[in-house]
């Protein structure tokens, strides 16, 4: 008898929506149809000049290949000196991992902290990844829904609730969070942290979008906590998701840990990715130039996209997205956003993706475009909603 492969039942996750989405309107593109892309948080400009510059000369040199698990030195110093100088925050270079991507962050941070089976909070709306990869460990993502009351961030109490119900062993949140861009003021997120801590629920702070927010200023879980997990990426403010270039802070004790895993899970973030990042952190003008795009965008999509039906909108003071309500234009968020890629051609992602009760609901807008983009995309948008 013939031997059928079978799957393990880790693989049985969600797919990412939004990467569906991009597939779509990638293949509508390559067909030669003209696409707007709203759907993902990717940048449309390039890396800072100087950061392409550094990975060409090197290059050429053609010094790539393996670096130390935890990354180069002069990129962990590097870092260690972006805490001092942004949060007035000293941290070691030793306490920092250079990682391929968030991403690779998130599976060697759940895989130094957790057990089969333990449970970790995440918030609802949230980003898909963050359940996946979890169920795809053998661990157990509890989401906690987040309400208007609460400006749809996660509260102690909410925490607390969940804990008494059942323990929790980690708690994973966003500051801002993806999809809505919604941000904690630094009091909220004090207490959400010391209530992690008197909990004994192990805090992990996904800063990926931290040097992209409008309203309230953004702090480290860092300053709060120094048990806190930090994972942060250069994908986001830096633009370089491509890259594939990211990091994270650990307590000093569990350093040996990663590296470990590090070694035998990745063995070290692509060389040529760190030499970039190192150099990015001198091209700030023009990160600063395209974040005020990006605001420019934001306020444009907040004053238009009510006008179109989208009436009820979760606070954006970070990150580049806008989660609005669809449901007095579609009870199926996930056909909804198909027809608007069929027929205005334009993408945008479905909430379904980040809420698995209420995402039906729910439309998520990524402003990380070009403001040509947006004022095409909402024309567009505004001419197939009045069909």
């Amino acid at each position: 008898m013939k031997h059928i492969v079978t799957k393990s039942t880790r693989g049985n996750v969600e797919p990412f929506r939004a990467m569906g989405v991009v597939a779509a309107a990638s293949k509508m593109q390559a067909e030669g149809q003209d696409v707007v892309m709203m759907c993902v948080g990717q940048p449309s400009a390039p890396a800072p000049l100087v950061a392409r510059e550094a990975a060409m000369a090197a290059i050429s040199a053609g010094i790539i290949g393996y670096t130390p698990a935890l990354g180069i030195k002069p990129l962990r110093e590097r870092l260690s000196q972006h805490y001092l100088d942004r949060y007035g925050e000293e941290v070691s270079p030793d306490r920092i991992v250079v990682t391929t991507g968030s991403s690779a962050g998130f599976m060697l941070a759940f895989l130094t902290l957790f057990d089969e089976g333990d449970r970790v909070a995440i918030p609802s709306p949230g980003y898909p990844a963050y359940r996946n990869i979890l169920k795809a460990l053998s661990l157990k993502p509890v989401e906690i829904e987040s309400e208007a009351s609460s400006r749809w961030v996660l509260t102690p109490q909410m925490l607390e609730a969940a804990h008494q119900e059942e323990r929790l062993h980690g708690a994973l949140i966003a500051n801002p969070n993806n999809p809505n861009g919604t941000m904690m003021v630094p009091d909220a997120f004090k207490s959400l942290i010391n209530t992690s801590n008197e909990l004994g629920i192990t805090f992990i702070s996904d800063e990926i979008y931290h040097g992209l927010t409008f309203d309230v200023k953004e702090e480290t879980a860092l300053k709060y906590s120094d048990q806190a997990i930090i994972i942060n990426s250069f994908s986001k403010y830096f633009c370089m998701t491509g890259w594939r270039i990211g990091w994270m802070i650990v307590p000093e004790h569990l350093v040996e840990t990663v590296n470990r895993l590090q070694q035998n899970a990745f063995i070290c973030a692509p060389e040529i990715s760190q030499i970039a990042a190192l150099h990015a952190f001198d091209g700030l003008d023009e990160l600063e130039a395209t974040k005020a795009s990006y605001k420019e965008n934001r306020d444009l999509l907040l004053a238009e996209l009510p006008k179109l039906g989208f009436r009820e909108i979760q606070p954006v003071d970070g990150a580049f997205y806008v989660y609005a309500n669809c449901s007095q234009l579609s009870n199926d968020s996930e056909a909804f956003c198909q027809d608007i890629l069929n027929h205005a051609k334009t993408a945008i992602t479905p909430g379904t993706d980040f809420d698995t009760k209420r995402g039906k609901a729910w439309v998520r807008f990524s402003f990380a475009g070009s403001k040509a983009d947006m004022k095409n995309g909402l024309q567009r948008l505004g001419d197939y909603l009045k069909r």
